[in-house]
């Protein structure tokens, strides 16, 4: 059996200036002072599948006491730097990470939570989250 035109898949090569989520995910984040001020520790994608949001780990220490924000695409700037760095900035503080809301993976609110509180335990690790269908 062939597959319809329409059916078969497209392949695509890797442009210089694309970027990879597996060199995205852990990379730290920066601000204009270049201070270290967290890091890239998810990918967002809507149902067009665009970067819908960053998902930021924010203080904490070896992944103890990690604070996972969200952060809007267009806030932060990524750049390679040359064939193999790549670079994050943001143009914002660890307070202002800190005080931002915390990001909730879907399914891992406790069910009685309230909404007004922060939960750290609503919040897996990284390699907890769910895995895309």
């Amino acid at each position: 059996a062939t597959l319809a035109n329409d059916l078969r898949p497209t392949f695509v090569v890797q442009n210089k200036s694309d970027m990879v989520t597996s060199k995205l995910v852990g990379l730290t984040i920066q601000n204009a002072a270049n201070e270290t001020i967290g890091e890239i520790a998810d990918v967002v994608l809507d149902e067009k599948n665009t970067v819908k949001s960053w998902v930021v780990g924010v203080g904490g220490f070896l992944g103890i006491g990690t604070k996972y924000v969200a952060i809007d695409p267009s806030a932060m700037k990524l750049v390679r730097v040359d064939d193999t760095t790549l670079k994050a900035t943001i143009d914002t503080n660890k307070d202002q990470l800190r005080a931002a809301p915390e990001y909730v993976y879907l399914g891992k609110a406790k069910p009685n939570a309230d909404a007004t509180k922060t939960n750290t335990d609503a919040n897996p690790k990284p390699a907890d989250a769910p895995k895309a269908q």
